[in-house]
């Protein structure tokens, strides 16, 4: 099953019961209003009333969308670890982590929504497409994006795991075996830039860890030490244009 028929029958089961209670309150227009025609093209259409449910019903996906099938995974968990590796523990907050991995989602996501709003959004909202060719349409450059950062072995899994021989390529992997090979793969490069931002920051740790202790100082805990100098490396060495700069070139053009 499709994206667009998993939505369709989502919204099916939504409004059922609101449907059956109108009827039973004596509204003859109350089960009509919500229709499906075919067209001469033999092609699909919706009513008004159904496509508002469809996009009330897919706002609800907008959550895992974002984390699942964008650059947000990769980018909120590179920001996590280089806070922890600074020794910050509440700064920045995880509003300001969330908000910059929001915006910078957007700004590395922007040629494929803008090829998306071209070739989908404009012309169903023109009515030249039914909205189940648009559904096709944006799922294209979607998918183009997610095999660009997607590893051949973490397809290669979860195409064995699905137990399915009728895929060819990897083009045509659908979306359910697609996203978590996605996922696994935007994980393990998470991890591995993550792992080259903390060496730094470890040596600077051990490095104070071994000055107090030849001093004498066990008492005092090396973190309160290794904090000011953490900060100013990763100032003098602008960190955080090195680490936005990283994030944005590791995706690529789209």
């Amino acid at each position: 099953m499709n994206l667009g028929r998993l939505m369709l029958a989502l919204a099916f089961l939504l409004a059922a019961p609101l449907a059956l209670a109108q009827g039973a309150a004596g509204d003859p227009l109350s089960i009509q209003a919500i229709t499906v025609t075919t067209n001469p093209e033999g092609q699909q259409e919706y009513s008004v009333s159904l496509q508002i449910l469809l996009i009330m019903t897919a706002l609800s996906f907008i959550p895992a969308f974002v984390m699942l099938m964008t650059s947000f995974t990769r980018i909120i968990i590179v920001f996590s670890i280089l806070r922890q590796a600074l020794g910050l523990q509440q700064t920045p907050s995880n509003q300001i982590l969330i908000g910059l991995a929001l915006f910078l989602t957007l700004f590395i996501m922007a040629p494929v929504f803008e090829r998306i709003n071209q070739s989908a959004l404009q012309p169903y909202l023109n009515e030249e497409i039914v909205a189940q060719e648009a559904i096709a349409r944006a799922e294209g450059p979607l998918k183009e994006f997610m095999l660009a950062q997607t590893r051949e072995s973490d397809l290669e899994l979860f195409v064995r795991l699905s137990r399915r021989t009728d895929i060819a390529s990897p083009e045509s992997a659908p979306l359910t075996i697609l996203v978590p090979a996605f996922v696994t793969s935007e994980l393990k490069t998470a991890f591995q830039i993550g792992f080259m931002i903390f060496i730094p920051f470890l040596i600077i740790d051990m490095v104070v860890a071994s000055v107090l202790m030849a001093m004498g100082m066990m008492m005092l805990s090396p973190l309160i030490i290794s904090l000011p100098f953490k900060i100013m490396l990763f100032v003098l060495v602008d960190g955080w244009g090195l680490i936005m700069g990283t994030l944005a070139g590791s995706f690529g053009t789209f």
